[in-house]
């Protein structure tokens, strides 16, 4: 108080008016103050930071829903595709569980394995099929349902153990080794042996020649055979040595009537042609992409392009039907090829390559130089590689037949993209020597194959006894050729007269070890799976055959014989088979004795001198026409072979057929 006295009477006391222009001028001068400024932006800043991320809160919740949203999208598309994916993975699974080492059965019918698919998704599918019953139910609308169920009598992706011990690509390959090979595992186990197992199972499933084994150990036993210098105990060029590549150079060029000579350098020598198979495929193809290939196909092959390059095949499917520009069953033509590409193209497949199997297996076909030259062309177009099988080309058994090999053409439409393989496995009858040879004038190919025979070599002592057979050019005309082809052919006259005598269709060709023979008859359904079970009945009564699925065969019911084995034991194996057809037949009958009566031309092939038809043990026809029908196909089929008339007068046929001549001389009598 007294301090505000004193004030007071110093300072005179403002009047109001006074004051408030005081107030608002110290007012005015906070408000202009910096730090205020500064605090004033600061809040405003943080104001519009907070709103921003309000914002940004709002377009995240937005975002999420928009992703949930196209998630959901996409797990109903992919939903959809499943179901596509289902039936293509039982291809998949096919061409896995169903390659055999020569033997046993099994892979459908696909026009391209999955694009997409690799190692690991090829696994992770398998083994999501397992238990899939309800996966099964969907697929039954699909077109292709029949075949695909086919695949449950070749194998169960529910008995598929996936191990923790393997990767994806190991899993796989055991896939393959494991349950591949149930027929061939067998016979392993109880071969036959005339002496001590005499109860044991017939190999007429693995393609070996078992008629020359004496003349090709004594042979290889020569004096000249036994070298064993230090060069054969080091490492080689990996190609192969210069001895034996120049060897095998001069051996092709006379073997395969090539214009010029053949050069060394052209030549590249792997363990095998499943090695050379394998080492093309890694070499043409990127994984994922395909080569294309007619079916049926040597199975093995699959297993040679898939497994370690993780490449696929194309499959261009041909049937016994005659149409279109086919002249004879299972024809490969180029309109074939054309489609199957464009199909696969269509479907964003990748094809690089086209193999071709000259003489084919398991077909017996030789191909004609016209139609050589037509598949070459067809893949010069496309720019595809071909790469050319003539592992049989020595094993041509009929003078009436001609080989021609690719490198026997005067002129290849595209040298470059043109590889051709063969080996001693089959020619020679020695398939327990692993011995192939590519021939290839793409220098770059040759390089590449040849960085892998590091992992697929001969080895030198092996290399040297090759180039001495193969060298010893008197031998091989005058003695292995001669007896080998004589025993083949036997053999093949063998078998064919027993299937003509239980009235089996085949084809009949003059190539390979193997008798492509229709028992679609003895089908009770035309299914896949009825085959399956007509190969276990072989098994169980101890003949192995191979089945059409082993080979890709669009047509259920087909079976590769492999005829090029001693007397006896084709005698005992034959026996067994038609024990086993006589009592399928006596089933179907007494099935078919409740059905409607079917047409006798279901389920055969179309009748051509190419396959041969006789009249006994036909499927059951309708009254009055069996007889006639028979009798005129029989004659069709005999004038039709190419030499029949020549050695069948018409007075010969009347005495040794009379029953078949009389129906012959009164339909003519009518014409």
């Amino acid at each position: 108080m007294a301090n505000s006295s004193r004030i007071q009477n110093v300072v005179p006391r403002p009047g109001f008016s006074a004051l408030h222009r005081l107030r608002k001028k110290r007012k005015g001068q906070r408000v202009k103050d910096p730090l205020d400024d500064f605090l004033l932006k600061t809040l405003t800043s943080q104001r519009a930071m907070e709103e921003r991320f309000l914002q940004m809160e709002e377009r995240r919740f937005q975002r999420d829903l928009d992703v949930e949203e196209r998630r959901m999208q996409l797990e109903q598309r992919r939903f959809e595709l499943e179901r596509e994916h289902e039936f293509r993975m039982f291809n998949v699974f096919a061409q896995m569980l169903s390659i055999l080492k020569q033997s046993h059965s099994g892979s459908t019918s696909s026009t391209v394995m999955p694009r997409s698919m690799d190692f690991s998704q090829a696994l992770s599918e398998i083994a999501g099929m397992g238990g899939g019953g309800g996966n099964l139910q969907d697929m039954r609308a699909h077109p292709l349902a029949e075949r695909r169920l086919d695949m449950r009598g070749f194998c169960n992706p529910s008995d598929f153990q996936k191990s923790p011990y393997l990767s994806a690509r190991g899993n796989i390959a055991n896939i393959f080794r494991g349950s591949t090979e149930e027929g061939y595992k067998a016979y392993h186990a109880d071969k036959y042996d005339e002496d001590k197992n005499p109860n044991g199972i017939i190999n007429f499933g693995t393609s070996e020649n078992k008629l020359c084994f004496d003349l090709m150990s004594k042979r290889l036993t020569q004096n000249d055979m036994n070298l064993m210098e230090p060069p054969l105990l080091q490492y080689p060029d990996w190609k192969g040595h210069k001895f034996l590549r120049e060897e095998v150079a001069r051996f092709l060029t006379y073997y395969c009537k090539a214009p010029a000579p053949l050069k060394a350098e052209n030549v590249i020598v792997l363990n095998g042609c499943g090695s050379l198979f394998s080492a093309l495929a890694t070499v043409l193809c990127d994984p994922g992409e395909a080569v294309l290939i007619a079916t049926p196909f040597y199975g093995g092959i699959t297993q040679g392009v898939f497994l370690y390059g993780n490449v696929k095949l194309v499959y261009a499917y041909l049937d016994s039907k005659i149409t279109g520009t086919s002249t004879r069953p299972f024809q490969l033509t180029v309109e074939k090829l054309e489609k199957a590409l464009l199909d696969a193209r269509a479907e964003g497949v990748t094809v690089r390559a086209l193999i071709l199997l000259n003489p084919q297996n398991p077909l017996g076909d030789i191909y004609s130089l016209s139609e050589l030259r037509d598949y070459l062309e067809f893949a010069k177009r496309h720019e595809l590689h071909v790469i050319v099988d003539e592992i049989y080309m020595l094993s041509v058994f009929d003078e009436s037949a001609t080989f021609h090999s690719v490198l026997g053409m005067d002129r290849l439409p595209d040298p470059q993209r043109t590889h051709v393989m063969w080996g001693i496995s089959k020619d020679f009858a020695v398939s327990g020597i692993r011995f192939g040879t590519l021939y290839t004038e793409n220098q770059d190919v040759a390089s590449a194959v040849a960085s892998l025979c590091y992992f697929h070599g001969v080895c030198g002592p092996v290399q040297y006894k090759v180039a001495q057979l193969l060298r010893d050019r008197d031998w091989i005309n005058q003695v292995f050729l001669r007896a080998n082809h004589a025993r083949l052919k036997a053999a093949h006259t063998y078998v064919t007269d027993e299937l003509k005598t239980l009235g089996v269709p085949f084809l009949n060709r003059n190539a390979g070890f193997f008798v492509w023979t229709d028992f679609r008859k003895y089908l009770r359904t035309g299914t896949f799976e009825e085959e399956m079970l007509l190969w276990k009945r072989f098994l169980d009564n101890k003949v192995l055959l191979s089945c059409g699925k082993a080979f890709e065969c669009s047509e259920p019911g087909w079976f590769r014989i492999i005829f090029s084995d001693k007397t006896h034991r084709l005698q005992l194996g034959m026996q067994r088979i038609r024990k086993v057809l006589e009592e399928r037949e006596k089933e179907i009958l007494a099935e078919e004795k409740e059905q409607p009566c079917q047409s006798d031309q279901d389920g055969k092939a179309d009748s051509t001198d190419e396959v041969i038809f006789v009249s006994r043990h036909q499927e059951p026809t309708c009254a009055g026409n069996s007889n006639l029908g028979d009798l005129i196909g029989l004659l069709q089929q005999q004038m039709r072979s190419s030499d029949w008339l020549q050695k069948n007068t018409a007075e010969q046929f009347a005495q040794e057929k009379p029953e078949i001549y009389d129906v012959f001389s009164k339909l003519v009598g009518q014409q």
